[in-house]
């Protein structure tokens, strides 16, 4: 485990989190193993190294060790209580978790500092999200934006399904970057859940490019004028 998480760097500091740019071999519990007894290993290190990440923080929040199994649709099963969120791609594993009721839900997602395939991005990008992409090029050379733009709606999404039990398609959210902030905003273009007593409309979060990597997170607090540090 990292000391200093790079993705803390962009989560409120009241969240714990654990990153590693190792993977783990053991660190499992039975029902965990079972879920990935026939998988394969690049499919094995994932899940175990992110389960190791996912227990430091839980540790971090004086939660006791337990297994996290996947739901229906692969998402961790958080302890009563929690609330978290769980990333990888290759070379580096990272977990975010919050202890409710301040923390409503949390999403982050790491992906290759690395351009996404024209046909990826026009699966996952509106017109006009596609036109901020080339402006952020031209403007901001040496981030991949079309890859931040895919991260930010993975963070997106795992932010909502926690709430909604809902599948969120890549064109369901139109996601703003602020290239100075390290901030993005997505507006929901599907009608949200009730949040705290109010119709959630959209989220806010950061993100960071770094190590080779682009970041990004949301965090949803009871609390509104908790917000993310910025990096």
């Amino acid at each position: 485990m990292n000391a200093e998480p790079l993705i803390g760097s962009i989560l409120p500091p009241w969240i714990a989190a654990a990153d590693t740019f190792d993977d783990h071999e053991d660190g499992l519990f039975a029902e965990e193993q079972d879920v990935v007894r026939n998988s394969v290993d690049k499919r094995r290190a994932e899940f175990t190294t992110g389960r190791v990440c996912a227990r430091t923080a839980m540790g971090a929040l004086g939660v006791q060790p337990q297994p996290l199994l996947p739901g229906v649709r692969g998402e961790p099963q958080w302890p009563k209580g929690l609330v978290g969120s769980i990333t990888h791609c290759a070379g580096y594993r990272a977990a975010a978790v919050g202890a409710r009721p301040e923390a409503v839900t949390i999403g982050i997602d790491a992906e290759p500092d690395q351009p996404v395939s024209p046909m990826v991005l026009d699966s996952i990008a509106q017109p006009e999200e596609r036109a901020a992409v080339r402006t952020l090029t031209r403007d901001h050379p040496g981030i991949s934006w079309d890859r931040l733009l895919f991260s930010a709606k993975e963070s997106v999404y795992k932010a909502w399904f926690p709430l909604t039990k809902r599948w969120l398609d890549f064109e369901n959210a139109q996601v703003t970057i602020d290239p100075v902030e390290g901030s993005f905003s997505a507006r929901l273009l599907v009608n949200g859940p009730s949040v705290l007593g109010r119709q959630l409309t959209g989220f806010s979060g950061r993100w960071l490019a770094a190590n080779g990597l682009i970041l990004t997170a949301i965090v949803v607090s009871a609390r509104p004028d908790r917000t993310p540090r910025r990096p």
